[in-house]
């Protein structure tokens, strides 16, 4: 694992308009555990496949405000697979000083996750929450139908969802579900996807729900529900080769990423981060940061802005 890095001091710096963040997520999705780490579906090493992503979010050197995994936590359920999901999650978790947000997918089981993840008795209650990180509001819902794929919201689950919604958070709400309330061009996904979406987006009307967060769909992907920006991350297990005909497309054991949610003022926004090793310039760094920082605007424009021809 990739011990966090110091913070840099440096790297607060802002040169243009917009002040600093005021709050980071890390997102991650779909890390289909499997309980003694057998290869999934024959070809996928999941544990080795996680711990490649949680290490390349550490190296980025930010301290996140929570950690969100947006379902399918385990391919089978298996109480051996959550045991050996917070042993890889926890420490890195403790390290960044930061809470973990699980939310349930149609591949987990909600007694195993329930009982191994939080703590709690294994029952079939969906799995939601509310987190308060100091002004912004995360609500974790529960999009999985035991025994199915598809996903569905109860009407107990958006009563609830309701109740919540009912007083504002100073910095808004972020929704964190496993299937996103968006069209994939995938037809496998339509089978699979959030079903009677129009009941969630009557119920966010109106509310300070800013940004939707999913998985599900193995690919990264973005858009907008009931007015409100939804981003889906990629899996860390596998990911969907899109370069194929859409009926054609499969998994493949490249392309996984996770994203960086920065909270501003007045807009959100959803990076996505390859896990991926490849040959970087060192053009930029903290030093250079540090250096610009101590000239005027107008310095910084005759060194680095102005076109050379």
């Amino acid at each position: 694992m990739v011990p966090t890095p110091a913070p840099d001091a440096a790297a607060d710096v802002r040169f243009g308009q917009y002040p600093p963040a005021r709050r980071t997520l890390l997102h991650l999705s779909d890390t289909h555990l499997l309980a003694g780490n057998p290869p999934l579906g024959g070809r996928y090493d999941t544990a080795a496949n996680l711990e490649r992503t949680l290490a390349a979010a550490e190296a980025t050197g930010i301290r996140p405000d929570a950690i969100v995994f947006t379902g399918d936590l385990t391919d089978l359920g298996e109480p051996e697979a959550y045991a050996a999901l917070r042993e890889a999650v926890e420490p890195v978790a403790e390290r960044l000083g930061a809470p973990v947000i699980w939310v349930a997918g149609n591949h987990d089981e909600r007694p195993a996750l329930r009982e191994e993840l939080l703590g709690l008795a294994p029952t079939q209650d969906p799995v939601t929450g509310a987190w308060d990180l100091d002004g912004l509001r995360v609500v974790a819902l529960d999009s999985t139908v035991p025994g199915w794929h598809h996903g569905d919201l109860d009407d107990a689950q958006l009563e609830w969802l309701g109740d919540v919604l009912a007083t504002p958070a100073p910095l808004g709400t972020i929704l964190a579900l496993h299937h996103p309330p968006l069209p994939s061009h995938v037809p496998l996904f339509d089978i699979l996807e959030l079903r009677d979406q129009q009941r969630l987006a009557d119920v966010i009307a109106g509310t300070d729900v800013r940004a939707i967060l999913a998985g599900h769909l193995h690919y990264a992907t973005s858009g907008t529900f009931a007015g409100v920006p939804v981003s889906v991350a990629s899996a860390s297990c596998y990911t969907m080769n899109l370069a194929r005909p859409a009926v054609e497309v499969n998994g493949m054991d490249a392309g996984q990423s996770f994203q960086l949610v920065h909270v501003y003022d007045d807009t959100i926004t959803h990076a996505v981060v390859p896990v991926a090793q490849a040959e970087t310039a060192d053009f930029f760094s903290g030093e250079w940061v540090a250096r610009m920082a101590q000239l005027t605007p107008q310095e910084r424009l005759e060194v680095f802005s102005r076109k050379r021809v």
